[in-house]
């Protein structure tokens, strides 16, 4: 199956280099206009190493944690190409420490760049996109997020967050197949040097987590999947629900539910919940029956 790409138009931000060029390089390789961001001259670079093999590119340099830089690339977007296809929130940074030891400061600066920066970005090609009744947005997240890493509180919350709002972003658009995904890889770039084994550095290359990105942002492409990638190896991940108990009539409800909390975490038969309203309504059943 074609990936449907040409001329399609994607914004890859944090793309100046490590993951981010990767992605728009191999979007621009299948036919996609390429915008570059990036907070610096290097988004220059990469739309010009589009151009000389061939593509076509825009670079724009803009800091994504800041609403007004993000409008102002979007509108000239809109303004070059007239229309916005696609959009991958990549941009980020890390400030690993213990949680006692990690300052507000390095909290509040993951979350303003990987979690409002992707608000900023998504919220600004919106209407755009739902005006052409199109649209494919990619949230990075990560392991780390979806089940935890020591040393990275902060950068584990934002990653966790994003899940969050790609789950309900994806209802929202779904009427105007807006679809949203996360994408969670496993790559060896500057933001990880030094946290994987040297024989990981021809296993992890950023080339092999963008196969996962083309296969998200494609016409035929899934919504509200969680991907994760890295070394060639490609998987899902689910957030679900067990099946749980129910407590009734108990003279010590919080006796009984210790006693019993290995039911509670027993995950045969569990379920994958659609919505967040899905929890409420398997409760108000048990509590009917």
């Amino acid at each position: 199956m074609s990936l449907q790409l040409k001329e399609k138009v994607a914004l890859v931000t944090g793309a100046g280099n490590g993951l981010g060029r990767t992605h728009a390089l191999e979007l621009a390789r299948h036919g996609a206009c390429v915008v570059v961001n990036d907070i610096n001259a290097a988004a220059h670079a990469v739309a010009a190493e589009i151009k000389q093999s061939g593509g076509t590119a825009l670079s724009v340099v803009g800091d994504v944690s800041r609403p007004e830089d993000v409008q102002a690339m979007v509108n000239q977007v809109i303004d070059q190409f007239g229309r916005i296809d696609i959009l991958v929130n990549n941009a980020g940074v890390l400030r690993d420490k213990t949680f006692e030891k990690m300052s507000s400061e390095d909290f509040r600066l993951v979350f303003e760049v990987h979690v409002m920066g992707a608000v900023h970005m998504t919220k600004a090609v919106w209407p755009q996109m739902k005006k052409q009744g199109y649209g494919r947005v990619v949230l990075t997240t990560s392991s780390s997020g979806l089940y935890g890493n020591f040393g990275q509180a902060n950068y584990s919350a934002a990653k966790m967050a994003l899940v969050g709002l790609m789950k309900t972003l994806g209802q929202e658009g779904a009427k105007y197949d807006i679809r949203v995904n996360c994408l969670a890889p496993t790559a060896l770039t500057a933001m990880t040097a030094g946290l994987l084994p040297p024989e990981a550095v021809d296993v992890f290359t950023p080339e092999r987590v963008s196969v996962a990105l083309l296969a998200l942002v494609r016409e035929q492409a899934p919504t509200q999947m969680i991907m994760l990638a890295g070394g060639g190896g490609f998987e899902c991940a689910h957030i679900t629900m067990t099946r749980g108990i129910y407590l009734k009539d108990e003279d010590d409800p919080a006796e009984a539910l210790c006693q019993r909390i290995e039911h509670v975490q027993d995950t045969s038969g569990q379920i994958l919940p659609e919505t967040g309203w899905a929890q409420s309504q398997f409760e108000l059943a048990k509590a009917l029956t």
